[in-house]
């Protein structure tokens, strides 16, 4: 009898055997019970067999543990999920979107309503990462120039901190529209900052 773990087995090795990665480990789990799940080898230079205790580099884990902790702000009733982030980010109030993604940066029309926390939540907030070669937009251009992380892969050394970011964020237009397009990461950045604010905590100590 085919079972949940044996389909997803079946899916892992197809997935193995198609070059997608050396291996694998899931865990399939419903009420008290679970299972484990694990095929392939540990690396792709060794022919040792994958684990159930195999160490994996996951990235963009900061994300859900982020919106865990909005979560419980909504809970506590000191964020609501349709609340525009001015109260707490007057940097990002009153926006303007640019006409085009190609647009000058003067070329903008405003913002049809205001940021929300749900649109942080799902990168719907009208900022994120170019699907474009560097520089190929003057978009692209003005945050080299302003040196913003949050656009690309994260940068542990940038010098800038949460207010000075978001300030000099708050000089870019929109790229899209609040709540109409999906872009990738800086939403989970302006959602650091507002977390931190919310709380009046630092965005560690939140955390911890």
């Amino acid at each position: 009898m085919e079972t949940t773990a044996s389909r997803v087995r079946a899916v892992l090795e197809r997935h193995v055997a198609a070059g997608a990665a050396p291996g694998a480990v899931a865990l399939v789990g419903r009420g008290w019970e679970a299972e484990v799940v694990v095929v392939g080898n540990r690396a792709k230079e060794s022919p040792g067999p994958m684990r159930r205790d195999g160490i994996f580099r996951i990235a963009s884990m900061t994300k859900p543990i982020l919106a865990a902790a909005a979560l419980q702000l909504v809970e506590e009733g000191r964020l609501r999920l349709d609340e525009p982030v001015d109260r707490f980010l007057p940097e990002l109030a009153d926006r303007r979107v640019l006409k085009q993604i190609g647009s000058e940066l003067h070329e903008t029309v405003p913002a049809r309503r205001p940021i929300t926390l749900e649109d942080l939540l799902t990168f719907r907030c009208g900022l994120g990462i170019v699907l474009a070669p560097p520089g190929t937009h003057p978009i692209q251009q003005r945050i080299s120039e302003l040196g913003l992380v949050g656009f690309g892969p994260p940068d542990p050394a940038s010098p800038l901190g949460p207010d000075e970011w978001l300030a000099k964020l708050g000089t870019l237009p929109l790229m899209a529209q609040p709540g109409e397009q999906w872009m990738y990461n800086t939403g989970s950045y302006v959602l650091g900052v507002l977390l931190a604010r919310a709380s009046r905590v630092s965005l560690p100590q939140l955390l911890h």
